[in-house]
């Protein structure tokens, strides 16, 4: 257990395991009535470790969801860069859709290990100019990096739910190497230096870890060898 919680701590940069105490002030703030329509929902601090397990499949059934969705939609998006005539953008998109149906696969996994029936996604999404595709974009990754991925991952750590640690990790490290790439991506196309972008990107087939130009000997995620990246540099 004690190897569990440094795990976590490592992944999610903050010890949430040990706030558990007696204090009539914090007691206080955690009842404090919450609106939505979830009323099942407790917060990663309250959770015990039976509710804890339950709640990380819910979660990782929502990761699954999301990623789905985010593949489709990026493809979607990249096709549309490439209407606009925006080559290297579209080629982002299109690695970021790779690596996006990765993270799906590797949740999809946790639930067939955990027994769960994997459900039916129907991605459902708009595409619109590119500038607003990368503007959604910026803002979806922000949401995972910022509080999906994070809430998960503590509750995750809580379950001892191994695997999915491990594929609620790959993804959050993931997430955050895109947003930079969308917000690079996104001030280029507004100062008409779309030129300049990468147009040569790399895939860890592990975890989705994505660089840009050239790849390393070792993925940083996963440590997958670097010869066995997904190579992207056509549409």
């Amino acid at each position: 257990m004690k190897q569990l919680m440094i795990t976590a701590w490592m992944i999610t940069g903050t010890v949430f395991l040990f706030s558990c105490n007696n204090s009539t002030e914090k007691d206080s703030a955690m009842k404090t009535p919450v609106e939505t329509k979830d009323t099942s929902f407790k917060p990663t601090e309250m959770l015990d470790s039976t509710n804890a397990i339950a709640k990380t499949i819910e979660n990782i059934q929502a990761a699954f969801k999301g990623e789905t969705t985010a593949s489709a939609k990026y493809a979607a998006y990249s096709k549309k860069a490439v209407e606009e005539g925006l080559h290297e953008i579209a080629l982002l998109f299109k690695a970021a859709s790779k690596a996006e149906n990765i993270h799906a696969n590797n949740h999809k996994s946790v639930l067939m290990e955990s027994g769960v029936a994997v459900p039916v996604i129907v991605p459902e999404f708009t595409v619109k100019s590119s500038q607003e595709n990368l503007e959604d974009a910026i803002k979806g990754e922000t949401y995972e990096t910022s509080t999906m991925y994070p809430d998960f991952l503590k509750t995750a750590n809580v379950a001892g739910n191994q695997l999915a640690l491990i594929s609620l990790n790959y993804a959050y490290k993931t997430e955050k190497k895109h947003k930079v790439m969308y917000e690079a991506a996104l001030a280029a196309l507004l100062n008409n230096t779309v030129k300049s972008l990468p147009s040569v990107f790399y895939i860890c087939p592990t975890c989705g870890n994505t660089y840009e130009s050239k790849a390393p000997s070792r993925c940083g995620i996963s440590m997958t060898s670097g010869d066995k990246f997904i190579k992207i540099i056509t549409l």
